[in-house]
């Protein structure tokens, strides 16, 4: 089979063939046809990842056939029984474990699932991880009802996106910021009310004043902003946190938190019951994920610079066949 190897730290992966694989006793062999990028696969080729292990082959996403029917990976592996939190032995798929950057990946048969069938394979692709961990945060972390006011930081990544069209589909309205005006013209598209650029001075006035508040926040960066989103919860906020892309969170006032009963919910993943809910509602909404370019296996290397230029406004997909 082909596949692309990551084998050191700040080294391009490496394009090339290895043995077909074999199912063994627990785990079946899947064909891949498509596997998506996660900004977790930039970050282990660059260093910043926790544990890194190589060679290994990354890759959190993939859909494929088995046995002649068409799956979706649920990259979720070993939660556990606590629906709370995940266990010591929790891990995501693509390192350790070999992922999906590859034509074939031998995985649990636990973890596959029926490809929602109004998805192509590159639309698939894009699903779990971002899904998964969009769908956990809202419904199971923020537990988001209908017509409640959301707020979706970093507008483009593919959590984001997924938060932002799952929030649209529950009957939610919705905002977005994004560090470009044309992402926000495109998340209006997809059904966001409105937005606002956070790189320029008194966003969180903007906002403000276009929303009034909100019940729900989700975001992944946390950083210096991440108090002005506190400042713009209502009472009985919810603060749904899946990431931390600028770092510490500075100037965050604890009198805001405590008087306006505000709860800052962290979440990583998801239960199998998590991505089994998550599919269906998927399924039911005929939601469909967001790609933003889709390159060849070979070309991996292509797709992870033009992540790492931060431009995209969806999932850059690998086409593994």
């Amino acid at each position: 089979m082909n596949a692309l190897l990551f084998n050191a730290v700040h080294a391009p992966l490496e394009y090339t063939t290895v043995p077909d694989l074999k199912p063994e006793k627990g785990v079946v062999v899947v064909d891949l046809h498509a596997a998506a990028l996660n900004h977790r696969d930039l970050y282990i080729t660059q260093g910043q990842y926790a544990g890194i292990q190589a060679p290994c082959i990354l890759g959190s996403d993939g859909a494929g056939e088995y046995q002649g029917k068409k799956v979706i990976i649920n990259p979720s592996l070993d939660w556990g029984t606590n629906p709370n939190a995940q266990q010591k032995q929790f891990r995501v798929l693509g390192m350790p474990d070999n992922g999906t950057f590859a034509t074939q990946i031998i995985i649990a048969k636990k973890q596959l699932h029926p490809m929602p069938e109004h998805l192509n394979w590159e639309q698939a692709a894009a699903l779990p991880l971002a899904g998964l961990t969009a769908y956990r945060t809202l419904f199971t972390r923020c537990k988001l009802r209908k017509g409640e006011k959301v707020l979706i930081s970093g507008i483009g990544g593919g959590v984001a996106l997924m938060a932002l069209q799952f929030a649209v589909a529950a009957g939610a309205t919705v905002f977005v910021t994004s560090g470009t005006g044309e992402k926000i013209k495109q998340a209006e598209k997809l059904g966001a009310k409105g937005g606002v650029n956070y790189k320029e001075g008194g966003w969180d006035k903007d906002l403000k004043a276009m929303a009034g508040g909100f019940d729900v926040i989700i975001d992944s960066a946390a950083g210096d902003g991440f108090g002005q989103l506190a400042g713009l919860c209502n009472p009985g906020g919810r603060v749904g946190i899946y990431g931390g892309t600028l770092g510490k969170i500075n100037n965050l006032s604890p009198q805001i938190i405590f008087w306006k009963q505000i709860s800052i919910l962290g979440s990583t993943m998801g239960t199998a019951s998590n991505f089994k809910s998550m599919l269906q509602f998927v399924e039911r909404h005929q939601i469909v994920p967001i790609v933003d370019r889709t390159f060849p296996l070979k070309l991996g290397n292509d797709a992870l610079k033009h992540m790492e230029k931060g431009q995209q406004f969806g999932k850059i997909v690998l086409n593994c066949v």
